[in-house]
């Protein structure tokens, strides 16, 4: 058991919160986009959207390439400072040209989509340099055997900013302040995306103040952590050349990198599409959960990504010895089932909706357990934002590949929709099933 003084953890907290706080709020200038698409009707078709969120996600998978060992070198701190800038720089870029759109007398003439696959794109570039730091600077102040911990507190991070997403837009969009307050009597949509801009550059003024890299910097010892980069000089800098060389060599980071893949498929595949499906049988008049559903959807994943990301990580540490394989797998093995439900289920709300959350439980408790912890044990505290940037950004070509695919297919037929997630659950679990003996400290194989 690893022991810290009182002062060490206080110190701790109030490096991590702020910075998961941060986090959190970029899920919100990342997703609101979901929400938005909802609002703004026939102004952005499913294809549309699809389109745009496409984009994005391919952006922010190629950004890690540059990104990754970039924060390697500069460091965490630097890093978050750039995403919080810069993504709530793009949030009000699309929120003032949203309101432009908005106050034209015909808005359809508008190239909302040409504008918006640009600025997201953009966005979307920002926002890489957000897990890249956090896991970075966490690699410093975390023990590899309370990681697993950690792993928790990540799920909690990215659940928040599902929540923060999903719910409080959708609410910020139904309060007065957006209700009849726009341009001739209309809804000012434009708030879904300059609420998280403020926010974002409120917590960068906090973060420069509170954040630091490494416990040295707050003035605490620093300690070896038990990770990939235990009994090395870590003042001695790495090339890029170096640092990939070191990540794409090693199988298990690779290995779980074509699981996250999977995982970015089938996160995406339910959290950005459940609403929309929500919404469209709403409109056919249905009932059974759906308009409960949708208006909760936020609340519905924070509270899945929390027990998720939790039992994922106390599993992990406390029976296997922080090996992250069997506790993933396990989770995965759910999720296979969990899908093949959907085929039945498609009719029936409330069945949908709690597939859907069983579902997410273990998509963000996977991905909080693999991109969030195992990037640190594997890549090391010197490899980390590398190793995360590899993984995340197959995390994010899933999501790209779920978002051209679904849009298209869900346009068509939506029965093909949990055809097309339940491969992707079956390939993860055996890549899993793979690195089932992978523990931290080890350079490769099993």
């Amino acid at each position: 058991m690893i022991e810290h003084s009182r002062e060490y953890r206080q110190r701790r907290f109030w490096n991590w919160f702020p910075m998961g706080l941060t986090y959190a709020l970029l899920y919100m200038g990342r997703y609101n986009l979901t929400v938005t698409k909802n609002a703004l009707g026939d102004l952005m078709s499913k294809t549309d959207f699809g389109m745009i969120f496409g984009i994005g996600a391919v952006v922010y998978a190629l950004s890690f390439l540059v990104n990754g060992p970039l924060v390697d070198r500069i460091g965490g701190r630097k890093g978050i400072l750039i995403a919080a800038l810069g993504a709530g720089a793009m949030n009000l870029l699309m929120g003032l040209y949203l309101m432009k759109v908005l106050a034209m007398e015909n808005p359809k003439d508008a190239p909302l989509n040409l504008i918006y696959s640009i600025l997201y794109g953009a966005n979307m570039y920002f926002q890489s340099y957000g897990a890249v730091s956090i896991v970075k600077v966490n690699a410093h102040w975390f023990h590899v055997r309370e990681r697993g911990t950690f792993s928790g507190i990540f799920g909690i991070m990215i659940s928040s900013g599902i929540f923060f997403a999903f719910d409080v837009t959708g609410r910020i969009l139904a309060s007065p302040l957006v209700k009849g307050q726009g341009h001739g009597g209309g809804d000012a949509l434009w708030w879904a995306f300059l609420s998280p801009a403020v926010l974002l550059f409120a917590l960068f003024a906090i973060e420069i103040f509170l954040l630091r890299d490494t416990p040295a910097n707050a003035g605490f010892k620093d300690f070896d952590t038990g990770d990939a980069s235990s009994g090395e000089d870590l003042e001695q800098k790495m090339t890029t050349k170096q640092l990939y060389k070191r990540i794409l060599t090693h199988p298990i980071i690779l290995t779980v990198a074509c699981i996250e893949f999977c995982t970015g498929v089938l996160r995406n595949g339910v959290m950005h599409w459940f609403p929309i499906y929500a919404k469209e049988q709403i409109a056919a008049g249905l009932t059974g959960g759906w308009k409960f559903t949708m208006e909760n959807w936020g609340l519905i994943l924070m509270v899945a990504g929390i027990i998720g990301g939790n039992v994922a990580g106390i599993v992990s540490d406390k029976f296997f010895q922080s090996r992250r394989g069997p506790s993933a797998g396990f989770l995965y093995g759910i999720l296979a089932v969990s899908i093949v439900g959907m085929f039945f289920s498609l009719t029936n709300g409330w069945m949908l909706c709690s597939l859907a959350f069983v579902m997410s439980i273990c998509v963000i408790g996977t991905h909080g357990l693999l991109s969030g912890t195992a990037t640190m044990d594997f890549g090391g505290r010197r490899g980390a934002a590398t190793a995360v940037g590899v993984i995340d950004g197959a995390v994010y070509l899933g999501t790209a590949v779920q978002s051209f695919s679904l849009g298209y297919i869900t346009t068509r037929n939506w029965g093909y929709w949990p055809v097309f997630l339940l491969p992707f659950s079956i390939i993860g679990l055996i890549f899993l099933v793979r690195i089932w003996h992978a523990k931290p400290g080890q350079k490769g194989g099993h």
